[in-house]
């Protein structure tokens, strides 16, 4: 299957075509002839798999039949609500994108920032506002929005948005809506509550489901580096020196990631910290020079784990485990994306032991155990069932990504624990010899 079957107009092909897009992923196949057909549509699908586009595509194909631009209303026809600024942000980017060819207006409307342009961008007027909750409840409150011209309604990751206490101000902003509209809503899955807000605010939608709910892309190899809790952070700066690649690093706290990052670069590394106390412009600063390069280790909590839009990014170290098993899945979906090859790293003290025994549970397979030579633990990590068998000796190559790739961000650092097996760079390339 090819775009060109699905009834999308000559100026989106051509704005896919110039991204390199020719075949749907399952998700778009499945979701756009249901959106170009005008029902609401309930789609299960994990992060990575090309959502975005799955609902951007036939969006701009049902506001702009054929590709022709329609005068600019001073009403936004369409609102696509998100849970992070940076999803977004990236959203945003992604329908501007595909528009090219069209000239669409669009809006972001996120906390953060001041809300001055927001209310001039919607005083000039816009087709489509991609916003979340809460600021766009400041709006609907200061009357800067209009949302009484509604067509289409798009909720993205709905279940991170009901995690994250949205629940009250999404209802809100529903209920402020035409009645007769299109409501599309994706989500990794479908607890008791989306089913009941799809029930009160949806006409008999339609339902797909791309993936079993809180799987994981079959592209990611993953891998438990058993440590003492207080030989995390060498092991971590090991890890690091031996792959040069773009790699997300997790942790639990805020103060936790400013205080690695802090680390890291003492090291030499070019590091970055992303979480909820720092400022708009920081997140998006630190967002940017990670893409970009500039820096290649972004060390975020869970704020990150959703919506980071990151091509081939080939790495994530989880230093920390999250306290809910379901998050792991979200962090991990930063990698393996859109059938490339990922990495899933976790560094597991014996204090995490009940943690990763609810993650292999939730995941249903089995996650190799490997000491990494120098910083095996004093205790060995106490598993039961499947998976739990004795930790394996990883040798240095092990602890890469199984596919190289050519490092996109470099740094150099020095470890005393990994002085001797260390690769340099400078200059942003390899250096020429690598002692081991």
């Amino acid at each position: 299957m090819s775009f060109d079957t699905l009834g999308l107009s000559p100026a989106l092909l051509r704005a896919l075509e110039e991204q390199g897009y020719t075949q749907p992923t399952p998700v778009q196949a499945a979701a756009i002839p249901v959106v170009l057909a005008g029902h609401d549509l309930m789609a299960g699908a994990q992060t990575g798999t090309g959502k975005t586009a799955a609902f951007a595509l036939p969006l701009l194909e049902r506001l702009y039949p054929d590709g022709k631009r329609m005068p600019l209303a001073r009403r936004p026809r369409a609102l696509i609500l998100t849970p992070t600024r940076e999803l977004a942000a990236q959203v945003q980017e992604s329908v501007r994108t595909y528009s090219k060819h069209i000239g669409v207006k669009s809006a972001t409307i996120f906390g953060g920032v001041g809300m001055g342009p927001q209310i001039d961008a919607l005083r000039r007027g816009v087709d489509i506002v991609v916003a979340t909750p809460g600021r766009l409840l400041d709006h609907m409150q200061r009357r800067t929005v209009d949302l009484s011209d509604i067509e289409v309604l798009i909720l993205d990751e709905a279940d991170r948005m009901l995690d994250m206490g949205f629940l009250p101000a999404m209802k809100r902003v529903l209920s402020a809506l035409p009645a007769q509209r299109q409501t599309l809503l994706f989500s990794a899955t479908f607890s008791s509550e989306i089913k009941a807000l799809a029930n009160q605010f949806m006409r008999n939608p339609q339902e797909i489901q791309i993936a079993k709910p809180n799987s994981v892309a079959s592209t990611v190899t993953h891998r438990v580096h058993p440590v003492n809790m207080e030989a995390k952070r060498d092991l971590l700066l090991h890890l690091l020196n031996l792959d040069g690649s773009q790699t997300l690093v997790f942790c639990r706290t805020k103060h936790g990631s400013d205080k690695l990052t802090k680390q890291l670069e003492k090291s030499g590394l070019r590091a970055a910290a992303i979480h909820g106390n720092k400022s708009q412009n920081q997140r998006t600063r630190a967002l940017a020079d990670f893409k970009s390069g500039r820096v290649n280790v972004l060390v975020a909590t869970d704020i990150a784990a959703r919506g980071l839009d990151i091509d081939q990014l080939p790495m994530v170290i989880n230093f920390d485990l999250p306290m809910v098993a379901e998050d792991y899945v979200h962090r991990i979906g930063r990698t393996g994306r859109a059938g490339s090859e990922g990495l899933a790293i976790s560094l597991v003290s014996r204090a995490e032991e009940g943690l990763l025994r609810d993650i292999r549970k939730l995941l249903k397979q089995d996650i190799a155990i490997e000491n990494v030579e120098g910083f095996e633990p004093s205790q060995p990590l106490r598993l039961d069932g499947p998976g739990g068998a004795r930790p394996q000796q990883a040798r240095q190559q092990h602890a890469r990504r199984p596919h190289a790739q050519q490092p996109r961000g470099n740094g150099e650092h020095e470890h005393a624990a990994a002085n001797k097996q260390r690769r340099s760079w400078r200059g942003g390339k390899p250096s020429a010899t690598r002692q081991s």
